[in-house]
């Protein structure tokens, strides 16, 4: 079944979401939602080409993609979002199982924590939440150095440095600010465009990645929470905050194939499994963690 584009209203936003298959779902199984942050709908397309027994809904947050927000806000807060996912998911008739990635993983956190009610199972892919980490104070320098090198000198300069913190491996120090290469050394634009909104290096995520998450709340609700992690993202931020969530929550991760996009086909020199991702999704939400 094709994918149907939808818009909910809400008071202050309008969250557009696709849906592929029937609403109400057919086969007994509920409404699969996948999101993400910044990400939006199109990033969980592979993924959801292999479930086509499932009805799949995607979408794009508040101020997203196709998502729009009268709010007076450029912050993409995981605890508003939570709220427009409440939202959604009653007006997709829930609860839902729910997929989250990255920033979504932290949205989803905070949905599992505020309407528990709304989940059946929430698998939680590598959430970035840089507070747990024992190097909190260097990875927030390294995150803020990011951010000031993107808004010094744009956009190709700024993604250049934040591939170099997302994918170093193990603790940083501070001294991973000096160093960021050149955007050419990842075929990135050195060309300023001039532009200083993109909602991952501009600061406008930082919410995300500040959030605290209550652990209590989570523990209660634990028996609907998996903690999804790459077998290739190795001692990465996004591994390393999954496994002290896991830690503090005192459950085990869940492994999935690739790494940290390991859903999509993505780069071609670096292409994920969606295939793969799938099965291994199946087979967590039948139960088979």
């Amino acid at each position: 079944m094709g994918d149907t584009a939808r818009t909910l209203a809400l008071l202050d936003a309008d969250i557009a979401h696709h849906v592929r298959g029937a609403l109400p779902p057919d086969g007994g199984d509920p409404v699969l939602l996948m999101i993400g942050q910044p990400m939006t709908s199109e990033g969980f397309s592979d993924l959801a080409e292999q479930l086509p027994e499932r009805t799949v809904v995607t979408y794009d947050p508040r101020g997203l993609g196709e998502s729009t927000r009268r709010d007076d806000s450029a912050l993409n807060d995981p605890v508003l979002q939570a709220e427009d996912l409440h939202a959604l998911v009653e007006h997709l008739g829930g609860p839902v199982d729910l997929f989250a990635s990255s920033g979504g993983a932290v949205a989803g956190l905070a949905l599992l924590t505020a309407h528990p009610e709304d989940i059946r199972l929430l698998v939680a892919h590598e959430p970035p939440l840089f507070g747990l980490l024992p190097d909190a104070e260097a990875v927030a320098a390294v995150n803020q150095a990011v951010t000031e090198r993107y808004h010094e000198r744009g956009w190709g300069a700024g993604l250049a440095a934040f591939i170099v913190m997302s994918s170093w491996q193990g603790e940083l120090t501070e001294e991973v600010s000096a160093q960021f290469p050149a955007p050419e050394q990842f075929g990135l634009p050195a060309a300023d465009d001039g532009r200083r909104d993109d909602p991952l290096l501009s600061g406008a995520s930082a919410p995300v990645t500040d959030y605290v998450p209550d652990l209590e709340a989570l523990r209660a609700q634990s028996g609907k929470l998996v903690l999804g992690l790459g077998e290739q993202t190795g001692q990465a931020i996004t591994a390393r905050s999954t496994a002290a969530l896991a830690e503090r929550l005192g459950v085990t991760t869940t492994s999935f194939p690739g790494d940290h996009g390991g859903f999509h086909a993505g780069d071609p020199s670096n292409p994920g499994d969606p295939a793969a991702f799938a099965e291994r999704l199946r087979e967590v939400f039948a139960g088979g963690r």
